[in-house]
């Protein structure tokens, strides 16, 4: 790939089948051109970020292997390499995996190929400014998120503060009426601020611990599943 170098490797999931992922090579990658992802907001230091495989998002595609496969609708945001919405696509779910990173959908593309799957919907999502994507270059063509879903997914996306609220806000307006959200969270630090901003907005929590020890072939993890739903009026 011309600007940065990638890696293909055979990614184990517990609860599913093996995926075989084309990912960056290392967190030292950066190519941006065409200035695309400086237009949504993205350094050069967090652009590798979308194109590696994070311990959250293994937990999240896991979790996705063993829910229940049914005509809900379902919103990965700030999918990076969409794990979880491989998974569940491979398993016949109606899942639209979402980013801001101008390469992720490229990245989504040639995954999909890798795995012999059919095409998995991908659209923009960033919260942290308007739903609209860049004007110019590569991510120009790219349609937006819009609508309503029954379960929205996310993990590891609490790394930065939120004081404006952007990312509850952005689940507020795309969560249906009786949605329920799923965060697998490494314990940041962030994790509190944003319950309180989910709170505000009428959403009850409960969470799960996912914490696993070392083997020979893992590290150990440290996390939790945060699960939200709009309290009952």
């Amino acid at each position: 790939m011309p600007g940065y170098e990638v890696k293909h490797e055979r990614i184990a999931i517990a609860g599913a089948d093996d995926l075989l992922i084309r990912s960056l090579f290392d967190r030292q990658q950066f190519s941006d051109p065409l200035g695309d992802a400086l237009r949504v907001g993205i350094s050069s230091a967090a652009w590798p970020i979308f194109g590696l495989v994070w311990p959250s998002g293994l937990r999240l595609a896991a979790r996705m292997a063993l829910r229940p496969v049914t005509s809900e609708r379902i919103l990965e945001i700030g999918c990076g390499l969409a794990l979880a919405s491989l998974v569940g696509h491979r398993r016949g779910a109606d899942i639209t995996a979402s980013d801001c990173h101008p390469q992720a959908a490229k990245f989504l593309l040639e995954n999909v190929r890798l795995n012999d799957l059919s095409p998995l919907e991908y659209r923009h999502g960033h919260w942290s400014s308007d739903d609209t994507p860049p004007t110019q270059g590569e991510a120009s063509a790219v349609c937006v998120v819009a609508g309503k879903y029954e379960l929205i997914i996310g993990s590891d996306l609490l790394y930065e503060r939120d004081d404006r609220g952007a990312l509850p806000a952005f689940i507020d307006r795309h969560a249906g009426p009786e949605a329920e959200v799923w965060i697998v969270d490494p314990d940041r630090g962030n994790r509190a601020a944003f319950n309180r901003q989910m709170a505000a907005l009428g959403f009850v929590l409960r969470e799960e611990r996912l914490d696993m020890a070392a083997t020979e072939d893992a590290a150990a993890y440290k996390g939790r599943l945060l699960i939200y739903r709009r309290a009952i009026q």
